[in-house]
């Protein structure tokens, strides 16, 4: 007890600090050696603009503090729905959301629900739906809507539309259309948007990697854990990454089926979370409260963390998966970048100019919105 008493007080007088996803350390590390995995004809395009694509890797986890939709892409909750091999979840994301999708009457504070008649539903999905696809819920007009469904309204009923495919999280169905706006983009030889997307899809390739990015799990809440989603995918690749992780991983390769893979991608991710769990349980057992965490010095912050003899047990315990999941994510996303441009017609990059993709202005707002704290969504 009085241990617990004292972290308080230290927490509430000492700096203290978190990393969100692989935190802002490794997402760079990442898209900065998947550079190195691609063939000549794009790795001096890209290696031009290495410190770009390093320093916008975190983008995304900065949008969270300036856009209210940007978390949802970030992960997904996928034991929500359905267990691996997880064939109960539709791969196309207009499938997805009419499976799971929820037409909501309210009347007079009774709510109720209405289904759409099968026939009508790609329909329905094209007038109503793919509009505001990434939102939460919209409202309807019951008599528009009417003779799509199954039921009979009462005009006087409120209706809207619940998307709970973003409340659990998008993360496999964004990632596969961001890639055709690469592809897009290395069509059009936008240097700007070649670039900005690549750094932001490095992002989103390196959360697939991450198996706390498949579960309603996602820190911890529902064992006992709380905490692990830091613990796992940030502080340890901030100990261990630089030292003893090798990032030479091989060359980049075509990615004929880009939606399998990436629904590969969140399989294999998923598939270690009871290793995962389990090995943090183990170690937890093994140290007394007070050598669990400890005030540590990590990129020039004195941090609240878990200790470093603590790390090096979780981490041997683990027998190299979070490196493994670091190696995936390059080789990953040079594939990625890879494929969009031989999906592009392979446009000949070298004439590229060299005018800056920096724009001051936004990058000053989105760092402010970063600064400001307010995060939309939850925090992983």
């Amino acid at each position: 007890m009085k241990f617990k008493i004292l972290i308080v007080i230290c927490a509430l007088s000492c700096s203290f600090t978190t990393a969100p996803d692989w935190g802002f350390y490794g997402h760079r590390k990442i898209n900065k050696m998947a550079v190195f995995t691609l063939p000549p004809e794009l790795l001096v395009f890209y290696k031009k603009h290495i410190e770009y694509l390093s320093e916008h890797a975190v983008d995304p986890d900065k949008r969270r503090y300036a856009m209210k939709t940007e978390f949802a892409r970030h992960y997904i909750d996928i034991d929500h729905w359905d267990t691996l091999p997880f064939n109960n979840v539709p791969t196309e994301y207009n499938l997805a959301i009419l499976k799971f999708g929820k037409i909501q009457s309210v009347k007079d504070g009774d709510t109720s629900f209405l289904e759409l008649k099968e026939d009508r539903a790609s329909d329905f999905y094209k007038s109503y739906i793919e509009e505001n696809r990434y939102d939460t819920s919209w409202p309807l007009k019951a008599d528009e809507v009417e003779s799509y469904l199954i039921d009979n309204i009462d005009p006087s009923a409120t209706l809207t539309y619940e998307n709970e495919m973003v409340k659990y999280g998008i993360h496999p169905y964004f990632l596969e259309e961001f890639y055709y706006r690469l592809v897009n983009a290395f069509e059009k030889k936008d240097e700007k948007y070649i670039l900005k997307i690549s750094a932001d899809m490095g992002h989103y390739i390196g959360d697939g990697h991450v198996p706390l990015h498949t579960t309603l799990n996602y820190n911890g809440e529902m064992t006992n854990q709380v905490g692990i989603h830091a613990f796992w995918e940030s502080r340890l690749p901030e100990l261990y990454a630089d030292d003893s992780y090798d990032f030479f991983v091989g060359k980049a390769e075509y990615l004929s089926d880009i939606r399998t893979h990436i629904w590969d991608m969140i399989k294999s991710s998923h598939a270690l979370l009871p290793e995962l769990l389990s090995k943090e349980k183990e170690v937890v057992d093994q140290f007394p409260e007070d050598q669990q965490f400890c005030y540590d010095q990590r990129l020039n912050q004195t941090i609240w963390t878990q200790c470093p003899e603590f790390c090096e047990a979780y981490h041997k315990s683990l027998e190299g998966m979070v490196e493994k999941r670091m190696q995936d994510a390059v080789l990953s996303i040079g594939s990625f970048w890879y494929s969009a441009w031989i999906d592009a017609g392979q446009p000949d990059l070298s004439d590229m100019s060299e005018v800056s993709v920096e724009d001051e202005t936004q990058r000053k707002a989105l760092e402010q919105s970063f600064q400001n704290g307010k995060i939309y969504g939850r925090k992983h």
